[in-house]
């Protein structure tokens, strides 16, 4: 019944899927560039958002044909869908936040007219990325995403979130020119077999003769690329500018960040190791990875005992998941690649919400150090069983999503190598046993800091974890083949 509803969707649309995806959000980014009137503005960027991923849901039904420039596969449509029902939840959150921040004169009015201009051209460049069929294409969205993030991490005009976005900036300026500098080594190892002009450069050719191009040249970009595209991962040691950027810029950035940003350059690296396997004489991507998402995983969970600073715990919680990710993705093997695609979709689902929960308490509570903040549960019942929830669901308990895709994850591990399960099970329970730790000081005890009252949104957080929850407990057999069919493709 759905797959017959979004196919008379389909039918209905007055343009193309890929068009419409890229489309609305960059004529909303001007349309709101131009709207100084906060409810307005805030309701387009909802109604943009709703537009954006209603048309991303035909997809799961009606593809179009790969083109010079775009293309639409299993891979990247369940990255475009997972995205776009982020920054759908992260609209709606907004409108709440913003408004909160803008009536305590901690946002001024000039400012909301950028961030949802700055909100939607994030939201084309993470979109045109995704779809992107050319390998310069996507570079260029990539670092185009990047620059509209830098520019709202700074928004609050503080001498600590100017640093923040300058540090990103500085960062991310490294990660582009190594970035580049990989782009430019692939087509140079394609160039010979695909001749001049957009075929070296476009995903699906690429693909279909990567055994026959240079090794060598892969071998070095693949280093620069996997430096470049970490980077924007958050993978340690690399990772400087995310803790930054989540504490210091808007909320829902931090959501963006974790349920969108960082999978896109994810499914950068995964495309461009993809590449690396088809070609037998090129050095295995995999080994690389899982150093990389090792190191990751068991030096977040270590410094998320040290964190005081609550948006910086939870961002140094993405580096940990991130890492979790990368590593079980360069071990390869359907089991793996299927457990890390759950993982993706589970932190996708259940990071937003946290940061959702962790934007009120810190707007409820005035500060974002854990130590001027307790009781919750009693003080602010509504965002304090939140948050209980929420972190319980990042922590990976039973019986929501990540819990699953966590039991893979580890399964399959331990399947390929089990001295490097036990090192996988020994940071999770690191992190678990830091997340519960700060957890049980917020929600219980007595009150401590000052308590504002405020409006819980409910209906992003409760989508969220609504869905974490189900997916816990049940996985629809379309979900689970699509998963098996990208697990397989990635090899």
């Amino acid at each position: 019944m759905i797959a017959d509803l979004l196919s008379q969707l389909a039918d209905r649309l007055p343009f193309e899927p890929l068009a419409g995806l890229i489309g609305i959000p960059a004529v909303a980014a001007l349309l709101l560039a131009a709207i100084p009137a906060f409810r307005l503005s805030a309701t387009l960027n909802i109604a943009a958002s709703l537009a954006a991923f209603l048309v991303s849901l035909t997809l799961l039904v009606r593809r179009p044909a790969a083109g010079t420039y775009l293309m639409v596969d299993d891979l990247n449509t369940l990255f475009v869908v997972l995205g776009s029902f982020v920054g759908l939840t992260t609209a709606i959150y907004s409108a709440s936040y913003i408004g909160f921040e803008l009536r305590t004169r901690r946002f001024k009015p000039l400012y909301v007219q950028f961030y949802h201009a700055m909100f939607q051209a994030l939201m084309f460049a993470m979109t045109l990325a995704l779809t992107a069929n050319n390998i310069g294409l996507m570079w260029v969205a990539i670092e185009l995403g990047t620059l509209a993030t830098v520019l709202v991490v700074g928004s609050y005009q503080t001498e600590a979130g100017l640093e923040a976005a300058w540090k990103y900036f500085i960062l991310a300026s490294v990660a582009i020119a190594l970035a580049l500098f990989g782009t430019i080594l692939v087509y140079m190892a394609a160039r010979p077999v695909m001749g001049e002009g957009n075929e070296a450069m476009q995903w699906t050719a690429l693909m279909a003769k990567a055994q026959d191009f240079r090794p060598e040249l892969l071998n070095i970009a693949f280093v620069f690329l996997i430096l470049g595209c970490g980077t924007k991962v958050g993978l340690a040691p690399l990772h400087a500018w995310l803790p930054d950027a989540h504490s210091e810029g808007p909320t829902p950035i931090s959501a963006v960040l974790s349920g969108l940003l960082l999978n896109v350059a994810v499914y950068a690296v995964l495309r461009y190791k993809m590449l690396m396997s088809a070609n037998p004489a090129a050095i295995a991507p995999g080994p690389l990875m899982v150093t990389l998402g090792l190191t990751s995983l068991l030096f977040a969970a270590l410094m998320l005992y040290r964190r005081r600073d609550i948006k910086r715990l939870f961002a140094y919680s993405s580096i940990e998941h991130m890492g979790i990710i990368t590593l079980v993705l360069g071990l390869g093997g359907p089991l793996a690649n299927f457990g890390a695609l759950l993982h993706v979709i589970m932190h996708s689902l259940i990071k937003p919400a946290v940061f959702f929960t962790v934007g009120q308490v810190t707007q409820a509570k005035g500060t974002q150090r854990m130590d001027e903040m307790r009781g919750l549960t009693e003080s602010h019942p509504g965002l304090g069983w939140s948050l209980v929830v929420a972190v319980v669901a990042l922590a990976g308990l039973p019986p929501l999503g990540m819990f699953m895709s966590e039991f893979v994850i580890i399964a399959a591990v331990f399947a390929h190598t089990p001295w490097l399960a036990l090192a996988l099970v020994l940071g999770l329970l690191l992190a678990f046993g830091a997340l519960m730790a700060r957890l049980t000081g917020l929600a219980f005890g007595k009150p401590l800091g000052k308590s504002v009252p405020v409006a819980v949104a409910w209906l992003p957080i409760s989508a969220h974890l609504t869905l974490a929850l189900v997916a816990g407990i049940y996985l629809p057999p379309p979900l689970v083949a699509w998963l098996q069919a990208i697990a397989r493709m990635l090899g």
